[in-house]
């Protein structure tokens, strides 16, 4: 337990940033893991739904369906449905892209903090090892002669504080990478089961619209032909 609190207050309190830095990445790792988790399967699984329902024309059933959805992508088709048959095309297409976008970006919350960390952990660990040799090397200014076996000591245990900063910084820049790679590929699954969803429900729009308009002409034909 001592030898403990020794490592610990190495680099006068930068071992302890450190290892506070260390928790912190950790625990948006995980809180990471948890949003991402499934998440594609999930958008799959409720886009198969979705179109199904609406190439059969119950809008009411996939809206249904995507408010008993876990799947952020829920959101984005709420919003479609939301502004379906109240505004014009595009501006449904806009406001759905709007959300998709709004959604992908917070699958990189908190993602800056393991960037901050991968980027200053080093440093830190730098800054603890130069303040901890140079108080080593203080505590020899009354000796005549200094022996290496003096020297090396201080300076290894100050070397402590370096290699984990270094540590903390590989890990935080591996989650990073990692969770930044899951992000964008999770991005472009969105982007393409929007597009998806955009067609399937404005096509079918159009052929409402095409088939009231050959009834309109049918009708038509045949008070003219009375």
């Amino acid at each position: 337990m001592d030898n403990l609190s020794e490592i610990m207050n190495h680099g006068y309190g930068a071992m302890w940033v450190v290892v506070i830095f260390s928790v912190i990445a950790l625990a948006v790792a995980v809180e990471r893991l948890i949003a991402q988790w499934k998440f594609i399967e999930r958008a799959r699984a409720l886009s198969e739904t979705v179109l199904k329902s609406v190439a059969r024309g119950a809008y009411d059933e996939a809206r249904s369906s995507c408010e008993r959805s876990p799947s952020p992508m829920a959101d984005v088709y709420l919003v479609g449905f939301g502004r379906h048959k109240r505004a014009k095309p595009e501006h449904v297409a806009t406001a759905v892209q709007r959300e998709r976008i709004r959604v992908a970006t917070a699958l990189r919350t908190r993602m800056w903090m393991l960037g901050t960390i991968g980027a200053t952990a080093p440093f830190v660990g730098l800054f603890g090892t130069v303040v901890g040799i140079m108080a080593a090397m203080g505590g020899f200014k009354g000796d005549e002669t200094v022996k290496f076996s003096m020297v090396s000591g201080p300076i290894s245990q100050a070397l402590i504080v370096t290699a984990a900063g270094i540590l903390v910084a590989v890990e935080s820049v591996i989650l990073f990478n990692y969770f930044s790679q899951r992000a964008g590929r999770i991005g472009a699954e969105m982007k393409l089961l929007t597009d998806e969803f955009l067609e399937q429900l404005l096509e079918s729009d159009v052929a409402s619209s095409d088939e009231k308009a050959a009834e309109g002409s049918d009708r038509g034909d045949r008070k003219s032909s009375r």
